[in-house]
């Protein structure tokens, strides 16, 4: 499975166009972890798993999702409400209780991939108002690849380039 993994555009709608337009052909999912300042009806959203952030305002947006894509199970919320300024303890149980393999949410603005408790857990960072180490690169996302022996994660910044510093594997 193959999937695509952003967040945090607030408002940026030119962005997710570009993205979507990009991969529409070249991922098995693509996933929106909240704060996208869009209605929950815009088109965008017709081919991708989103959620409401604490900058959404659309009540008809999700809190969490948890989609199987291609036999894997994704549970997908945008962070704020699963405490994860404090940690990310809260997020794993969810995704664990959702029998989840893979947790993506955004709302600190910081990219970052780790697997804990079975689960690898991942924020794409903010694609238009990044922070922390890698604020430099200007806003980032990431794909996510599974196999049936490992995970592989790549960022790419706004210019849809490879981060080679930002490539991860994971195996099973």
């Amino acid at each position: 499975m193959k999937c695509l993994v952003v967040s945090d555009s607030h408002g940026d709608r030119d962005i997710l166009v570009r993205l979507t337009t990009a991969y529409k052909d070249q991922v098995d999912a693509m996933f929106h972890c909240g704060d996208s300042e869009l209605d929950h009806d815009d088109p965008l959203f017709q081919d991708m798993y989103v959620v409401q952030g604490n900058m959404d305002f659309d009540s008809a947006l999700a809190d969490e999702v948890s989609p199987s894509v291609d036999g894997v199970q994704v549970y997908m919320t945008h962070g704020h409400l699963v405490g994860v300024n404090m940690g990310l303890d809260h997020l794993v149980a969810n995704a664990q209780a959702h029998q989840a393999a893979l947790a993506f949410f955004g709302h600190t603005h910081q990219l970052g991939v780790e697997r804990r408790g079975g689960v690898l857990v991942l924020n794409p960072g903010s694609i238009s108002y990044p922070r922390g180490e890698f604020t430099s690169i200007g806003g980032t996302y990431a794909i996510v690849t599974t196999s049936a022996t490992a995970i592989d994660v790549q960022y790419y910044d706004r210019e849809m380039q490879p981060v080679p510093e930002l490539k991860f594997h994971f195996a099973d």
